[in-house]
C-alpha cells in the first residue's frame, strides 16, 4: 500500500474512533489499538503509544466542547481523578504479583452484568432523595442543559464512586487497559448522574491519565510521528464531531450504544484471559 493511501486509511479509521470515543467516554484507544494491530499490522507498542496520544486529543476535542456547554462536572473529575491515579500506581507494583489473565475474566464478566446495568437505567424515574452529604460538603452538585433550559443533579454514593475509581486505576495499571469504562460506570451506576454528565466527564478525565503514561513511551521511543500524527488529528476531529453529536441525540440511543460497546470489550477481555493473551 502507498504511504499517501496508508494515511488517509489511518485518517478515516482513527475520525470513526474518534466519534465512538466522545459518544461513549471510553477514548478512542478502544477501536485505535485492534485498528491498528489487526488492520494495519502495526507494532502493539507502537499502536499504544499512537492511541495515548490520540486519547489526549480526544479528551482535548471533547472536552472543549463539552466545557462551553455546560456538561463536564469538573469538580467530580478532579476528585476522582485522585482515586483513578492512585489505582493506577497500585496497579502497577501488584501487577507481578497478580495472574492478569484471570482477572481479566472476572474484570469481563463485571463489564457484561454493568452494560446489562446501564441498558436498564431511567433517568427519568431517578427519586427526589437529597444528595450524599459528602457530595453537599464537597459541592458537587450541579446542572447540565436540556431542551429548554438547565436541568439540576444531585450526586449519590460518592465513597462507593470513589472506591470504584481506585479499582478501575488499578485495573488499568495492572492490565494495561483503558478505564474509561469503569469510570462512566462508577458515575452513571454508583453516583446516579445524568449519562451525558458521566461520559462528558469521563473524556475529561482519561485525558489526564493518558498524559502520564504518554510520557512513558516516548522516552522508551514508542512514540513514531509518521503514524501518530494522522491518527492524532483523525481522532481530534472525530471527537470534536461526536462531543456536537452527543449533544443533540437522546439519551437512550447513547446507552444503547455504550452498552454494547462494553460488551463487546467485555467479551475481548474474557478471550484474553481464556487464550492467556494478557
Amino acid at each position: 500500500m502507498h504511504v499517501t493511501q496508508f494515511t488517509a486509511f489511518l485518517f478515516l479509521g482513527s475520525l470513526l474512533a474518534g466519534v465512538i470515543g466522545a459518544l461513549t467516554g471510553l477514548g478512542g484507544g478502544v477501536i485505535l489499538v485492534p485498528m491498528l494491530v489487526l488492520l494495519f499490522h502495526v507494532n502493539l507498542r507502537y499502536a499504544v503509544g499512537a492511541s495515548l496520544i490520540s486519547v489526549i486529543a480526544t479528551s482535548s476535542g471533547a472536552a472543549s466542547a463539552y466545557l462551553n456547554e455546560g456538561y463536564t462536572n469538573l469538580r467530580i473529575g478532579m476528585f476522582l481523578q485522585v482515586a483513578a491515579t492512585a489505582g493506577a500506581i497500585l496497579g502497577a507494583i501488584v501487577a507481578g504479583i497478580l495472574h492478569a489473565a484471570t482477572i481479566a475474566i472476572v474484570f469481563g464478566l463485571v463489564l457484561i452484568y454493568s452494560a446489562y446495568l446501564s441498558f436498564r437505567r431511567q433517568e427519568e424515574e431517578e427519586t427526589d432523595r437529597p444528595s450524599d452529604p459528602l457530595a453537599v460538603r464537597l459541592r458537587l452538585e450541579s446542572r447540565y442543559p436540556v431542551v429548554g433550559g438547565w436541568k439540576p443533579y444531585r450526586v449519590y454514593n460518592v465513597t462507593g464512586g470513589f472506591s470504584l475509581m481506585l479499582a478501575a486505576g488499578t485495573l488499568s495499571g495492572l492490565l494495561g487497559i483503558g478505564s474509561g469504562a469503569v469510570k462512566v460506570l462508577a458515575m452513571d451506576q454508583l453516583m446516579r448522574l445524568p449519562y451525558k454528565v458521566s461520559t462528558t466527564t469521563s473524556n475529561f478525565m482519561i485525558g489526564i491519565t493518558a498524559a502520564a503514561s504518554a510520557g512513558i513511551y516516548l522516552f522508551e521511543g514508542f512514540i513514531d510521528p509518521g503514524l501518530t500524527m494522522p491518527v492524532m488529528l483523525g481522532v481530534f476531529l472525530g471527537a470534536f464531531s461526536g462531543a456536537r453529536l452527543l449533544m443533540r441525540v437522546p439519551t437512550k440511543p447513547l446507552r444503547l450504544f455504550f452498552s454494547a460497546v462494553i460488551l463487546l470489550m467485555a467479551l475481548e477481555m474474557i478471550y484474553s484471559g481464556v487464550t492467556r493473551r494478557l
